[in-house]
């Protein structure tokens, strides 16, 4: 194997994970989708059905007893209900603090996690979606730039300078991200980013917001159907 790619079955993981089979071919790339905990299994089944679509080996792994006590409104064990408005406007109520959705330290885990199963897979380098959008206003400051450079230096360290970490759109906003997976051919429609976890995509939380967004910003309609019209939804 030559790359691991962390995949949420999101919109972001997905594109990086079309990236990394362009350049190393699907028998070459292995995907690691973890379950920490959410509220809902509709992004581990996205995971599942990308994995399919490009043909590679997925493992899985439960991280789920490590954020048990975390109050995240992502996680199963809060009874708070998940934000219906923009990041923006979540952050204004935080004083700067991570916003709700936040859940604790998690990339870190993952890409821990990720690089020790890397390494025994014999990869050379694990691929990550982190985006600047998230990382503005330290919404979520395990996304920000900062944090992908020392953790990237201290898997690099401890791997024995044998594993990379690559965040290919960490100074990209979403809609770039758009723009690099419609050109590539990448299955939007396959994909979860809502944080509600219904049939249909809410519309209305951070992440379905940004989606929409940029999708719009490339003058695309997301193939994703959400409740706010029942049917394919054109960003207003």
């Amino acid at each position: 194997m030559k790359a691991l790619v962390l995949c949420s079955g999101g919109l972001d993981s997905t594109v990086c994970l079309g990236l990394a089979v362009q350049k190393y071919g699907a028998e070459e790339v292995l995907t690691l989708s973890i379950y920490y905990g959410q509220k809902h299994k509709k992004e581990m089944q996205a995971s599942e059905e990308v994995a399919a679509f490009y043909g590679v080996k997925r493992l899985t792994l439960d991280l789920g007893e490590i954020f048990k006590d975390s109050n995240s409104t992502l996680l199963e064990g809060s009874k708070e209900s998940i934000p219906q408005e923009e990041y923006a406007d979540q952050l204004s109520k935080t004083g700067g603090a991570p916003v709700s959705t936040y859940v604790p330290y998690r990339n870190g885990l993952f890409l821990s996690s990720a690089a020790s199963i890397a390494i025994s897979h014999g990869c050379e380098v694990i691929y990550y979606g982190a985006h600047a959008d998230d990382a503005a206003g330290s919404a979520y400051p395990d996304t920000s730039e900062a944090f992908q450079e020392a953790i990237s230096r201290a898997i690099y360290i401890g791997s024995g300078e044998a594993l990379r970490v690559e965040a290919p759109f960490i100074n990209k906003t979403k809609a770039e991200v758009v723009a690099a997976g419609t050109e590539i051919g990448v299955p939007f429609a396959l994909t979860w980013s809502c944080y509600e976890g219904d049939d249909l995509a809410c519309g209305v939380c951070g992440t379905c917001r940004d989606r929409l967004r940029a999708f719009a910003e490339n003058g695309l309609t997301d193939p994703v159907e959400y409740k706010q019209t029942g049917s394919m939804t054109h960003a207003e």
